[in-house]
């Protein structure tokens, strides 16, 4: 029996984009609202609504709750869409366009591999594909599960962890067009904690009494 604490899916995600941010949000339970974020609630008004359908031969449930045991996450699924065999498909549901910079998408990626994984745990069944569903642009990503996408998982859940464990709020990596559309800018400063570290540094070098 797997006895580790779980983690939200969300986190991994988080992290992904900027472990700062993570650090926020699930550390410091740290949260503000921003027009990004605004639209992104927006966009899963009606997944997060629990349901069950059947459309095109598919069982499709919403809001379903996922977790695994093994790897200690626990979470929700926007959408999976069950194929008539059983096998789960994954559909994170995204505000924005599916032309998304490249590295920022792959942080979605993380969260839907993370989701694969937990169904393949309840289910016993292989996941090796899922989609992510932009809203604006109302088209889908396909996303192909590789063991390159589920090492990262369980690199970036370590890396979690090992905040927790440590209580200690990761330093700030100003990345501009990151930090741009994050809501918590005015929380973390990215740019004062950065003077203040360079400060510091300089002192350091340069008085030997620092």
């Amino acid at each position: 029996m797997n006895d580790l604490d779980p983690l939200p899916l969300s986190a991994l995600q988080h992290w992904a984009y900027c472990p700062r941010q993570c650090g926020l949000i699930h550390l410091e339970q740290a949260f503000d609202d921003n027009l990004h974020t605004l639209r992104g609630q927006a966009v899963h008004s009606k997944a997060d609504q629990p349901g069950v359908e059947v459309r095109a031969g598919l069982r499709v449930e919403r809001a379903l709750p996922l977790w695994s045991d093994a790897l200690g996450l626990i979470g929700k699924a926007d959408v999976v869409e069950f194929e008539p065999d059983g096998t789960p498909y994954p559909v994170e549901y995204k505000h924005g366009s599916r032309n998304k910079a490249t590295d920022i998408a792959a942080c979605d990626d993380v969260q839907l591999a993370a989701q694969a994984m937990c169904l393949e745990e309840m289910t016993g069944r292989a996941v090796q594909e899922g989609a992510l569903y932009y809203a604006s642009s109302k088209r889908r990503r396909v996303v192909h599960i590789s063991d390159a996408l589920r090492a990262q998982v369980l690199h970036i859940a370590s890396e979690v962890r090992a905040m927790h464990a440590s209580g200690v709020l990761p330093l700030p990596t100003p990345e501009v067009r990151r930090c741009k559309g994050c809501s918590l800018r005015d929380r973390c400063q990215p740019e004062t904690v950065a003077r203040l570290r360079e400060s510091s540094v300089h002192n350091a070098l340069f008085d030997p009494d620092a």
